[in-house]
Parts: structure tokens; sequence; C-alpha cells
């Protein structure tokens, strides 16, 4: 019977523990860049079996929020070059999440002040993050996007493509693609966002399109067995809605199952919120999504996110339920998340004022277990 502390190998990449640091964004990278504090940062958690970085835009177009770093600068790839280099100097691995955010952005984020794009031009009715004139961060609304021309999505799939090749040359062990909370390729996925008449919208076949030909871009750049993927279901997050989830995710899982990919990410009810939301009017079932891709021959492990703590976390591992856990305000609060689980001591509470934008404060400065004790 596996342990959440065994180690694990994901693809090409092997794991000391089954404790993911799930993708966190933090908005502290100015001009897109990487810079020493975020080093300080992820070398903290370098326990954790596996980092899976916040998210990171492939592209300008595909960013959303203010400050958070990218893949499309070389300022931002040597950035990252001293992240990985810290977090393995640690013995710890290091991926990055590929991210397209579609509508959820302003015009004040995008290539010469335009809208933003997505698979139809439906406004997303959410915030987003962005800094004023004087300096200071607001959350305002999101700006109304425009529809994507079937001409543009092929720029679209290499523009992942080209962020996977990077990832690689900044010293990542591999990437996650971002297919969840309401981002683009979710977009791509949902009725309540997809209302296209071509070959990306209408059937479930159609909505999938974008996804598993990004999937496949990146596996073919980098191989599989350093791509994953994260999705999620059922969450509201950034006004995303499904009419009818299952069938779309199981589909996705079949197909997902078909290509040789190191893992696949799942978030479980709505992110950040209660674990058995529903979109649909019925109760999703993880457990077929799973049997899906492992029935369509999916290899890849199974990595299981949102509301987990380290006794609901042990029980998924010993079940064979999950491969991997990924924690995330945990892991912003304990550095040393992996030994506080392991011991059963008390976790450090996070402050919720400092999550977004900042220094220092609410993201260095969490005490370790260690640094208490020498106290």
């Amino acid at each position: 019977m596996a342990s959440l502390f065994d180690p694990i190998q994901l693809g090409d990449i092997a794991l000391e523990n089954r404790v993911a640091m799930a993708p966190l964004t933090r908005n502290r990278s100015p001009k897109a860049v990487p810079n020493n504090l975020n080093v300080v940062y992820y070398e903290q958690r370098a326990t954790a079996g596996l980092i899976i970085t916040e998210g990171t835009p492939v592209t300008q177009q595909g960013q959303g929020y203010a400050d958070v770093p990218g893949l499309y600068l070389p300022q931002a790839i040597e950035g990252w070059k001293k992240v990985t280099d810290a977090v393995h100097q640690r013995g710890g691995k290091i991926i990055t999440q590929m991210w397209h955010v579609g509508r959820i952005s302003h015009t004040s984020l995008q290539p010469n002040d335009g809208a933003p794009v997505a698979p139809s031009a439906l406004p997303a009715n959410g915030k987003t993050y962005i800094i004023n004139p004087d300096g200071s961060g607001a959350f305002v609304e999101t700006s109304e996007p425009r529809a994507l021309e079937l001409s543009e999505i092929a720029g679209i799939v290499d523009d992942f493509r080209k962020g996977a090749r990077a990832a690689i040359d900044a010293g990542f062990d591999g990437v996650e693609i971002h297919g969840a909370n309401g981002y683009l390729i979710d977009q791509f996925l949902k009725t309540g966002a997809n209302q296209r008449t071509d070959e990306y919208g209408g059937s479930i076949e159609n909505r999938a399109r974008l996804l598993l030909e990004i999937v496949e871009a990146v596996a073919g750049e980098i191989g599989g067995g350093r791509t994953g993927l994260r999705l999620s279901p059922v969450t509201p997050a950034n006004n995303i809605t499904e009419e009818d989830p299952q069938p779309l995710f199981d589909y996705v899982a079949g197909e997902l199952g078909k290509r040789d990919l190191a893992f696949i990410h799942v978030i479980e009810g709505a992110t950040g919120g209660p674990r058995d939301f529903t979109q649909g009017g019925k109760p999703f079932d993880y457990h077929a999504m799973k049997a899906a891709y492992r029935a369509a021959g999916g290899k890849g492990a199974w990595m299981v996110n949102n509301g987990y703590d380290g006794e609901s976390a042990k029980a998924a591992i010993e079940s064979g339920y999950a491969d991997v856990v990924a924690f995330g305000r945990s892991f912003i609060a304990n550095p040393d998340l992996v030994e506080r689980l392991k011991t059963g001591a008390t976790l450090n509470a996070p402050e919720v004022a400092t999550f977004y934008g900042g220094g220092a404060k609410g993201y260095t400065d969490y005490p370790t277990l260690e640094a208490v004790a020498a106290e």
C-alpha cells in the first residue's frame, strides 16, 4: 500500500514524495519577470515532492493579472533559471503551469490595450488585478472580450508549444497545461463560454479540440513524460458554467488516456470552495472520470486537489484513488508542509490579506518548525 510520503514516478519526473504544491497566483513578479524574492519563496518549499508554479502566461495576450511571471520574455527565462536552480539545489522538482487566461483579463494588460480574446464574445462578469498609475494594486472588472478568429487558433496552440520549450530552457522539470478555472482552455470546453459554430464549438468533440491540440503540441515538443494537465470539471471560478459536465470530462479523460502524459491534475468541486459543488443538476463522479482515463490506456499519475488535509490526503493515496495530492493555501503559510504533515505538527494559518501583491510579508516570512525550534 502506497503512502503520502513514498516516492513516485510522474512520467520522466521522479518525486521524493506524493505531496505537490499547487499553482498559486501571488502577483510578486513586476513586468512579468521572476525576481530574487520569487527565488526565496520557491526554494523554501523545495521539500514538496513537486512544485507547480503559479500560472505563467505563454504570451502577453495570455496575461490577465498584473505582476504575474511570464514565459514570453528573455529576461523572464533568465529569472526562472534562478528559481529552478535554487529548487534543484535543495533536491526539489519544479514544473511551470502554462497559462492563457482568455477573457479573464483587462485591456490595460493586453498588447496595444486590445480586447482580451475568448472562444465567443461573452463577458466573464468577473474581476482581475491591475496596477494603477500611482503604483497601487486594484481588483477591477474584466474587459469585454472578442471572439478568436478561426485563423488565430493555430497560433494559440503554437504559443503553448513555444512556452513549453521556453520552460525547459529555463530549467523546469516539465510543465502543467492550465485547462481549468474558467481560463481559455476551460472556456472552449464549457457551454457557458463557448457558443462557436465552427469546428471548435457545439459538440463535445469540437469543444475539446483546442485542449487536445495543445496537449499534442506540448507533448510533441518536450515529451509526454514531462507534460501534465490541470482540469476543473465543475468549478464556477471566473463565472464559468457547463450544463452537462460528466459526459464532457469523461470524453476528455478518455482522449487523454490515449496520450502518454505524466499526470492529470483534477480540482474536485469549486476551486477553493466546497468539494461537493455541482453543475448540471447532479453530483460529478470523479471516480468515473478516472476510470475513463485508465480504460483508454492512461498510465499517468492521478493528482487530486481542493480542500485536502493531512488525513484525507493520506486516505486518498492509501485507498489507491489518488497517486499525488496537491495542496494550495497550506503551502502558502507552511514552507515545510511535508514535514508538518508527516509529524502531525500544527499548521501556520495563511494571511489572506497578503495573498496578492506586496513584498516579503505573507510570502517568505512564514516560520518553519526548524526556525521556531531554534528560537
